[in-house]
């Protein structure tokens, strides 16, 4: 039929893209007469700080190819904020073999990470076991097999990439500094690479996340390890498409060398931006309170109708159950006109749980509060 994915090629070879299995929720809430709440996808709402908005209009004309490997101003406020915010200390970012660069939002990233990196077509990715499903989609691009787990194998056979995800998307699990040293210490040791998605590691609530790339966790150098960032949440700006990867310079060389010869260019406007965005701190601390305050609602309403939130100290979403298959859970949710994201959209282990986001205005925030107290 039209619009079916043929076997054998890249995109047959994908897993069924899995916001589409919610169409008869979102129909189902859509009939609330309140109208949708959908907390299902973490779409920032709020305005773009002007900051950025400023930034991104100064630097409109722009006649000329943008860098792959950012501009001097992009990489110096990068490397600021990775010392300023969280204590990591790159390597000289305007070096010729870069520790620092720009990338077109964080998800391209993830989904194009092992091919850029050379592994294509033998070997196994680790992610962990409730995970972003962009990292198996990389995996599979790439030619290459998918393990779920949270601790280090004792068997490195055929492992190529290591995934590791803190604050977790979907249940804002934060990983100790000894669960990240003990990852860092099996990637030396074996040769494998390590890669951390860090890009909500501003949103911490109960706990303060530690970056991979923090002197406690790498030691002295980065070797081995990669960092990926984003602006998309703490700025607001995921219109922007603009996220950061950083840490081994011999690793991120790499990928700069790849991207620029696929054309893997973020706009010289974008790159503007993000080097006003990093260097300004008040309007992510303003941004974080205003979820804070969301957060705080939004649990308070999910608790007292009868659920429990697992993990959840970090990040943007509430990790929700009430001990029943997830779908069970989004179609009692649905009845009330909310839609959430169910749990095994990020593998089987996440079956009896659903992901509420955080990414709604308060006037949604509250009507969902309204709902659950029913």
């Amino acid at each position: 039929m039209p619009g079916d994915r043929a076997p054998g090629t890249a995109a047959g070879r994908l897993p069924d893209f899995p916001w589409d299995s919610l169409a008869g929720a979102r129909a189902r809430a859509a009939r609330h007469p309140g109208g949708v709440v959908d907390l299902s996808i973490g779409t920032p709402v709020d305005d773009t700080p002007e900051e950025l908005v400023t930034a991104l209009a100064g630097a409109g004309n722009a006649p000329g190819y943008p860098t792959a490997l950012g501009t001097a101003e992009l990489r110096t406020a990068a490397a600021g904020w990775l010392q300023r915010r969280l204590g990591v200390r790159l390597a000289d970012p305007l070096d010729a073999v870069p520790s620092v660069i720009p990338t077109v939002g964080s998800k391209e990233l993830v989904a194009l990470l092992p091919t850029m990196l050379g592994l294509r077509g033998a070997g196994t990715v680790i992610v962990p076991e409730v995970a972003y499903p962009t990292y198996e989609v990389g995996a599979v691009l790439a030619g290459l097999g998918v393990r779920r787990t949270e601790t280090p194998p004792d068997d490195a056979a055929g492992v190529v990439l290591v995934w590791l995800n803190s604050p977790g998307n979907p249940h804002g699990r934060v990983l100790s500094g000894e669960q990240l040293r003990g990852w860092v210490a099996w990637g030396r040791a074996h040769g494998v690479p390590v890669v951390a998605d860090e890009c909500y590691i501003t949103l911490g609530w109960d706990v303060t996340p530690r970056s991979v790339l923090h002197p406690t966790v790498a030691g002295e150098d980065h070797t081995g390890l990669l960092a990926v960032h984003s602006l998309s949440k703490q700025s607001t700006a995921a219109g922007y498409r603009a996220g950061l990867l950083s840490g081994d310079p011999a690793l991120v060389r790499q990928v700069w060398e790849v991207r620029r010869h696929l054309g893997l260019l973020v706009p010289t406007p974008v790159q503007a931006a993000m080097a006003a965005g990093l260097a300004d701190d008040a309007h992510v601390d303003e941004q974080r309170e205003r979820y804070r305050t969301r957060r705080d609602r939004l649990a308070t309403a999910v608790r007292a109708a009868g659920a429990r939130i697992d993990h959840s100290e970090a990040g943007l979403y509430l990790w929700v159950t009430r001990d029943e298959d997830c779908w069970t859970t989004i179609d009692w949710l649905a009845g009330l006109g909310i839609v959430a994201a169910p749990g095994s959209f990020y593998g089987p282990a996440g079956g009896r749980h659903v992901r509420l986001a955080l990414t709604a205005t308060d006037e949604r925030i509250a009507a969902a509060v309204d709902r659950l107290a029913g």
